[in-house]
């Protein structure tokens, strides 16, 4: 054993190791560890009363070792995950608001034992750091999990970062966007600039001014102006849009106020 075991005012180091080896009591124990009797009292040797008193404690010592008793198991200790009693003196990791071997404390998915490591809960289950994020929900645009906040759009998640306009990368989030017809988001000034109509006269796009949501297009002889490019192509006189006489007269082709068109007409 290597301890010591003090009884009687004395030490037993060696000798109790000779006992648990299976050395014999009485006479044969005093024999061999040099014992001598004596009165009761007396100085000296252990009398016969304390050599029994030693037998005894010793019998009982091996009965103990030989068959440990069971250690007494608390009604509401079972482990989360085996539903197997844990004894009191157990370790034991408590986590979830549960109790669990240490060997039943391991990731849901890969089994990984997670005592003393970072876990993660999914579902009232513990889950290493690693499968953890693979349940994550990927960014459509870079690709990686996302661990914090998420943004939703066009029925795909991203990043708040990184949900952009695919033409000039400015953000997305709380703004206005429009999506082409292959459901990329743009700006609402990008997406005009590539996919509104353009003017006839100046040729740029057809698009709301800077801090409005709509504008006007006139539509004439299958031609796209702005309201302010929509004139008599021969002297400028700006044209409603109304069927009035400062409305368009259309001549060959050619966008003309009343007065322009007779004039071209009578030559």
């Amino acid at each position: 054993m290597g301890g010591e075991l003090v009884l009687f005012g004395r030490k037993w180091g060696s000798q109790l190791e000779w006992l648990l080896a299976g050395g014999g009591p009485g006479e044969g124990m005093k024999k061999v560890l040099g014992f001598q009797v004596r009165s009761s009292g007396a100085p000296g040797p252990l009398t016969l009363k304390e050599v029994e008193e030693l037998e005894q404690l010793t019998q009982q010592l091996m009965q103990d070792m030989e068959h440990p008793q069971r250690q007494n198991v608390a009604v509401n200790e079972f482990c989360g995950r085996c539903r197997q009693p844990l004894a009191r003196a157990q370790p034991a990791v408590r986590a979830l608001g549960q109790l669990f071997h240490i060997t039943c404390f391991t990731c849901h998915q890969c089994e990984q034992q997670l005592q003393g490591q970072q876990f993660y809960s999914l579902e009232g289950a513990p889950y290493c750091e690693g499968c953890y994020t693979d349940t994550l929900e990927k960014c459509n645009t870079c690709g990686q999990p996302i661990t914090d906040r998420m943004l939703r759009a066009t029925g795909k998640a991203y990043h708040p970062q990184c949900f952009t306009c695919v033409v000039c990368a400015c953000p997305l989030e709380g703004t206005s966007f429009i999506v082409d017809q292959a459901n990329r988001p743009h700006c609402v000034p990008d997406y005009h600039k590539q996919y509104a109509p353009r003017c006839s006269v100046c040729a740029e796009p057809i698009m709301p001014e800077p801090g409005r949501e709509e504008t006007v297009r006139v539509v004439a002889l299958d031609k796209n102006f702005h309201m302010k490019c929509y004139k008599c192509e021969d002297c400028g006189k700006p044209l409603s849009i109304e069927a009035d006489d400062n409305g368009c007269f259309p001549l060959d082709g050619h966008v003309l106020c009343r007065k322009c068109h007779t004039t071209r007409a009578q030559t």
